[in-house]
Order: structure tokens, then sequence, then C-alpha cells
């Protein structure tokens, strides 16, 4: 065969081999996701340690917390990203994810655990019930996680994915209330990221800014990774504090993303990205405050209880006191019975 023949055989074999960028290997070498055949139902067929122990997300309630005086302030190194910087924004096929920049940290545990990615997680527009922890039994519209890895011991988060001590996520609950500029900045992308693998690039900000009030007050656990491969290695940090976004920023999450392909036949609406609640297994939850929020909750929904009886109480006394003010004076004399009575 002539030169010139294996030189364009050999440019063809490379173009038909090389992966198409729209059609990424799907991770961990297997497909999973939140529904069908594939939904967390079936996640510990392929991944075993999702049927495993210290499974994540789990109730926070009571009788599983414990005070822990040790636990102190968390700081945030490097959280404070110049608009200079850019983020890349993408549609992972199963949330929409956000890299962050190397120089973040986290400071107040035994390593240091490097930031690496965020992503959140969401409820429909019909359920908006979202966040994948929950507090005695409430779920909140929607959860943010910021993903850190030891990198004391490890070169990068794959590597850390698996090993003991490897991850260390920070968990911020979201609920309906005020506009919330800061969840904006990412926000107002999603258009750009509707599809699975699109990306576009976004100006830094601050990431602290997306954390809540009172940072210092917090849920710590020992658990995995929320999706597959479920991993149980993950240092939980749960803020005990939401933060508020508005129903119209809800509204954009729930609707703007796909799981699909941009030229899927079937697209698919990217709604529920949530795992479900875990068994806890007899394992403690550490808090770095008293445990007075779990109580405040539970006896606002008891009052709540309380006064809703007592107006109906109130409204039946008053509906019965009245009735018996209109019948004074009344005659009553019995009916005469007439000869054909009504049938059934």
């Amino acid at each position: 065969m002539p030169r010139s023949l294996h030189a364009a055989a050999a440019v063809l074999l490379l173009l038909c081999s090389r992966p198409r960028p729209a059609r990424p290997a799907p991770p961990h070498g297997s497909k999973w996701s939140y529904f069908g055949p594939n939904g967390e139902k079936s996640w510990s067929e392929k991944y075993p340690s999702c049927g495993g122990v210290l499974q994540s997300p789990i109730d926070l309630h009571n009788d599983i917390l414990q005070y822990d005086a040790s636990l102190v302030p968390l700081g945030f190194q490097g959280y404070n990203v110049s608009a200079n910087e850019q983020f890349i924004l993408t549609n992972d096929g199963h949330s929409v994810r956000l890299n962050l920049v190397p120089d973040m940290h986290i400071q107040g545990l035994r390593s240091r655990y490097t930031a690496t990615q965020l992503h959140l997680h969401w409820g429909n527009q019909n359920d908006p019930h979202g966040s994948e922890h929950t507090v005695a039994g409430k779920h909140f519209a929607a959860e943010l996680h910021i993903v850190h890895y030891n990198s004391d011991l490890y070169p990068n988060a794959s590597a850390a994915s698996n090993k003991s001590e490897g991850l260390a996520v920070l968990a911020v609950l979201i609920e309906m209330g005020s506009f919330n500029p800061s969840y904006d900045k990412i926000f107002r992308h999603l258009q750009d990221v509707r599809y699975k693998g699109q990306e576009v690039l976004i100006p830094g900000f601050s990431i602290e800014e997306l954390l809540p009030e009172r940072p210092e007050e917090y849920y710590r656990y020992k658990g995995s990774l929320t999706t597959p491969p479920c991993h149980p290695t993950v240092l939980w940090t749960v803020f005990r504090n939401p933060v508020q976004i508005s129903q119209e920023q809800l509204l954009a999450l729930e609707t703007a993303l796909y799981y699909t392909y941009v030229d899927d036949p079937s697209p698919r609406e990217m709604v529920n990205n949530f795992r479900r609640v875990q068994k806890f297994d007899e394992r403690q939850v550490y808090t770095s405050f008293r445990q007075g929020i779990i109580l405040s909750v539970v006896l606002a929904g008891v009052l709540g209880i309380c006064v809703v009886l007592a107006v109906s109480i109130w409204l039946f006394r008053r509906k019965k006191s009245s009735k018996k003010g209109d019948n004074k004076g009344v005659i009553y004399k019995p009916a005469i019975k007439k000869e054909t009575e009504a049938h059934a």
C-alpha cells in the first residue's frame, strides 16, 4: 500500500477513535440516576457501598445528638475569590456544579481540606422539598454541598474519595424566603448550562457569602457521599441555620436544567436530585451548640397546633352560645303526621 494511503488510513482511524466531547464516559465506569432502572433503589447493585454502613444523608434529631465543646468555629481561607478569577459552572448530568479554586481550604479540622467543587440538590416546583439532610423530619427546599478533600494526605479529590478521612463536605440547608444576591451569582447563569455537558465561565465571587449566619453552629458526623459510589469517607458539617432564597430563585433552579444532552430525543427535567434519608446505624452526631434548635422547632409545631385547637374550641362555643340565644322564646310543636310518608 502506498505511504500516502497508510497516512490517510491512520488519520481516519485516529478521527474515528477520538471520543466525542458531547458524550463523555459516565463517572465511575457505570451509569446511575435518580429515576428509572438506574435509580436510587438499584445503586447498591453496582455500587456496594451504597447499601453499606455510614451512609448519608440522615435525619438530625434529638436522640442522636450530643454537644461537643471541642468543636471549634471553622475558618474559611481563600473563600473570598476575586471577580478577576473565573469559576467553571457545569451541568454534569446529576446537578449543577461549580469548580472551585485550589486556594480555598477549611481551617479547624485535624488535616487541611482543600475545596474542589460545590453543587446543589433540590426537589420540583410541585413539591419544593429537595434537601438531603432533614432536621427532626423536616425537609428544606434545597441543599448546597461544598466538597473538600484531604490535601495533607492525597493529591486530589478522586484519590481521596475512597480513602479514610478523605473528604469533608459543608452542607447548607436552603429555605424559601427573601431574594439572595449571593446565590444569584450562580442562578443567573443556569440558562447557559441547561443540558448535560454544557459549561460556562463565570466571574469569581465570595463563596463564604453562600454560608448561613452564625456558621460556628453546626452538626458534625461521619458519613458518606450521597451519590454513587457512596464511599463512607466523608466528614460532614451541616450548618444549623438555613439560608434563604426567593421563590423565583428556587423556581429557576427547579425548572432550568435537564439531566439529558441537548440533542436527546427524550429530554428529562433535572428535578428531585436528592437521596432519601438513610438509616443511622448507632452513630453519634455531635453539635457545636447546645440542643435548643430541634426542641424549639418541635415546640413551635406543638404551640401552633394548640393555638389552632384553642381557636376552634372558642369558635365552636361561640356558635353554640349564639344558637341558644336565637332559640329563646321559640315554642316547638310536634309535627302532624301525614297520611302518606316520603320514601327514601
